[in-house]
């Protein structure tokens, strides 16, 4: 079972990363820059005029309009992984950042214009991957105990609430626009699933049974398809998500049902960890890698 410890600082020249955007219904691939050095995770905002990555340990905003890439102010939050999300009002930003005095992942929140970081969720290492629609709770994978399991936290703070109780490794918990759902990804039949639940952790329903590792579901903004990528069968352990490999980015309707695949390419960790949809449920924003000699 693996997760990523640290941003990829020592990865981070030797890729070139590219921004892209797929249509889901046509499946056209749209480049919208290079990097000569690693990006991860666009989140979509939901006016529809940027995409918010993490590069080296801090995060940026991207400007669909100019193709220009700005800076977000984050204090002493500058070793960001690739699990941020937005706020529903788009107002704030919650990162896991590895703090300086064990480098463990807890989860913050600050402005998305900028400034000082919350700390959220003392424990550690807790990696975010979801925020209720009502703006409420957070959802999140933590290692309690040697065991990886979901939890959600009210967004101030406070006590955490376990949803899962299965060995192996559960991850990747978003919440469903309507709320009523978390999907996640778990390891708990051999290979890497898509699942999803009740918000309050009941019904834990297997969503794809197939012979790939597949992870981070999600959901689009209407609701009616789920998005998430695929590892082969062989090329991975099934709990662990590494770079570099060729994967493909698949869509199923929103109630579960068969997969279509979106994209193949090179990527994996950092190309669609967080939720990527575009607003109008039209697009998917990733990042593909290509190595340099």
């Amino acid at each position: 079972m693996m997760r990523l410890k640290e941003p990829r600082k020592e990865e981070g020249r030797n890729v070139t990363s590219i921004l892209e955007t797929i249509d889901v219904r046509s499946g056209e691939r749209s480049i919208l820059a290079e990097f000569d050095y690693l990006i991860e995770a666009p989140n979509w905002t939901s006016d529809g005029k940027y995409l918010i990555y993490n590069s080296l340990g801090r995060l940026y905003s991207f400007d669909l309009g100019t193709g220009e890439s700005k800076l977000i102010e984050s204090g002493f939050a500058i070793h960001c992984n690739n699990d941020h999300v937005l706020s529903p009002d788009n107002s704030q930003v919650a990162v896991s950042h590895h703090t300086h005095e064990d480098g463990q992942s807890r989860i913050y929140i600050f402005p998305l214009q900028g400034g000082n970081p919350v700390l959220i969720t003392p424990m550690a290492p807790s990696y975010l991957h979801g925020w209720s629609p009502d703006g409420t709770t957070l959802a999140y994978c933590a290692d309690r105990d040697g065991e990886y399991d979901i939890y959600t936290i009210p967004v101030n703070g406070g006590i955490e609430t376990q949803l899962t109780f299965t060995a192996g490794l559960n991850d990747g918990p978003e919440y469903s626009p309507d709320g009523q759902h978390i999907w996640f990804n778990s390891v708990r039949t051999g290979l890497m699933q898509v699942w999803r639940m009740n918000a309050d952790g009941s019904e834990q329903t297997q969503m794809t049974s197939d012979e790939s590792n597949s992870w981070f579901p999600h959901i689009s903004p209407d609701g009616e398809s789920v998005a998430y990528i695929t590892y082969r069968k062989g090329d991975v352990a099934p709990g662990d998500h590494p770079p570099n490999k060729e994967v493909e980015i698949r869509i199923m309707p929103g109630i579960g049902g068969e997969f279509r695949t979106l994209a193949k390419l090179f990527g994996g960790q950092g190309t669609i960890n967080v939720n990527s949809w575009s607003p109008d449920s039209s697009r998917l924003a990733f990042v593909s890698y290509r190595m340099k000699d």
